[in-house]
């Protein structure tokens, strides 16, 4: 139960952002500041709630860092890209990461994984290769930004002993960044109460809420299940976005998902 909502957590994010975005209810910059601070607020309140603290809250600017850098490029990206190819490059680039940094550190999949792995990036290059149905270049590299971003947040809570605390820690750091951003563009402020509601819902439920239910599921999950289970995010969010959005199903949508989501499932199904 709490694996399931967590991933329609993830999903729901794209859609919100999308539906906030591609709408013109608020831009990118507001969207991203009011998704970290109603974050930030709502992990604090379950954090002084929640009774069980490993240690004071304190800040990880790295992974705070990190974790702004993914949101600000979220948002951007999503001006352009339509749901579910946002989160298939998403989701697909922070699988791609988290498996070359093992290779960094010394992990040397076998044949079959390799294979996998040259199916997966076949299908990201197909994906954002220039065409008809191609999505926006910019958009791409934003979110493909945003991949690499929340898989190098992802790997440095590994070690984390009390994850409510440090993810509401990085939270809070990441908050005065993203207020720098939205002075950056404060030219192009444009919000109404039904984007602010959107990127309120994003932040304190689908982001805060919807962390602390995956820390719920984990412990029930080896990690290879953790990582199998997240490919069902952008299958999930394709079709919130068919469904609630009105966007249109692709051809190039559906093979490359099933080359990135194959190809990694391909490698993540390997013990060695």
């Amino acid at each position: 139960m709490y694996t399931s909502l967590a991933m329609m957590a993830f999903a729901a994010n794209s859609v919100l952002c999308r539906a906030a975005l591609g709408q013109s209810l608020i831009d990118a910059s507001s969207f991203t500041v009011v998704r970290i601070a109603s974050g930030a607020s709502a992990l604090w309140l379950i954090w002084k709630i929640s009774g069980s603290r490993v240690g004071k809250l304190s800040v990880d600017w790295r992974s705070a860092s990190m974790l702004f850098l993914y949101a600000a490029t979220f948002s951007f990206a999503y001006i352009t890209l339509e749901t579910g190819t946002g989160a298939l490059i998403l989701f697909g680039l922070v699988q791609l990461t988290m498996i070359g940094v093992g290779l960094w550190r010394g992990q040397r999949p076998n044949g079959l994984a390799w294979i996998g792995m040259g199916v997966a990036i076949a299908g990201l290059v197909y994906l954002v290769s220039p065409g008809l149905k191609a999505p926006s270049p910019y958009g791409a590299a934003l979110m493909g930004i945003a991949g690499i971003a929340w898989g190098i947040y992802s790997l440095r809570g590994q070690r984390v002993d009390d994850p409510i605390t440090a993810t509401t820690g990085n939270f809070i750091g990441a908050v005065p960044m993203a207020l720098i951003v939205g002075v950056f563009f404060l030219q192009d402020l444009n919000m109404n109460a039904a984007g602010v509601m959107l990127a309120m819902l994003s932040g304190a439920v689908t982001s805060g809420v919807g962390y602390v239910i995956w820390y719920a599921a984990l412990p029930g999950l080896t990690p290879t299940k953790a990582a199998n289970v997240q490919l069902s995010v952008p299958a999930i969010a394709a079709l919130g976005g068919v469904l609630l959005l009105a966007e249109p199903l692709t051809i190039r949508l559906v093979v490359a998902s099933v080359a990135i989501l194959g190809g990694i499932a391909i490698v993540l199904s390997q013990r060695h």
